[in-house]
C-alpha cells in the first residue's frame, strides 16, 4: 500500500533542489543564475496554492517582506557590499520562508555567512579561494592591490533558506 504525497511537498522539493543548485553554482562560479531565481518565483504560487498551513494573507505578507528584503539588498548592492545574485536569492528565500520566519532567515544567513567567511580565512579556505574563478572589478579591469577573497554567500543564503523553510512543512 502506497501513501499519497501531500501536494505541497512537490513544489517544496523543487525549492530544495533549486536552492541546492544555487549554492553549488555560487560556490563553483560565484554566480547565481537568474534562471534559478525565476524557478523559485514560479514554484512559489504552486506552493501557496497547495500548502495547507498557508493563507492568502500570509502569502501577501511574504511577498511584501520579500520586496522589502529586495529593496534593502539592492541598496547594499548599489554600494558594492553584496552581489546582485545574493540579493535576488535572499529575496526569493524570504518569499518561501514567509513573514513568520523572515527574521530567522536573515539572522541565520548572517551567522552562516560569518562562519563561511571564517572558513575562508583558514588554510582550507585558501585552497577554496585558489580554485575560485578570477574576478574583475565592475569597470572590467583586473582587481588591483591585495587579492580579494570573494565569499560565495549564496551558500549561506541557501542553507538558511532550507533550514527555516523545510521543517515547518513536516509538523
Amino acid at each position: 500500500m502506497t501513501m499519497p504525497v501531500a501536494p505541497h511537498l512537490i513544489p517544496l522539493a523543487g525549492f530544495a533542489g533549486l536552492m541546492a543548485t544555487a549554492a553549488f553554482e555560487d560556490f563553483r562560479r560565484l554566480i547565481i543564475p537568474n534562471s534559478l531565481i525565476l524557478g523559485l518565483c514560479i514554484l512559489w504560487p504552486l506552493y501557496v496554492a497547495t500548502a495547507p498551513m498557508l493563507t492568502l494573507e500570509a502569502a501577501g505578507f511574504a511577498a511584501l517582506w520579500a520586496a522589502a528584503v529586495f529593496v534593502a539588498g539592492a541598496l547594499l548592492f548599489s554600494r558594492g557590499l553584496i552581489g546582485g545574485g545574493d540579493v535576488k536569492l535572499l529575496a526569493a528565500a524570504t518569499l518561501w520562508a514567509g513573514p513568520a520566519a523572515t527574521l530567522a532567515l536573515l539572522v541565520l544567513t548572517g551567522l552562516l555567512g560569518g562562519l563561511l567567511c571564517l572558513l575562508l580565512l583558514t588554510p582550507a579556505g585558501a585552497l577554496i579561494a585558489a580554485i575560485q574563478p578570477t574576478n574583475r572589478d565592475p569597470s572590467g579591469g583586473a582587481s588591483g592591490g591585495a587579492t580579494p577573497v570573494f565569499v560565495p554567500y549564496g551558500v549561506a543564503i541557501a542553507a538558511a533558506g532550507l533550514i527555516v523553510t523545510i521543517p515547518p512543512n513536516f509538523n
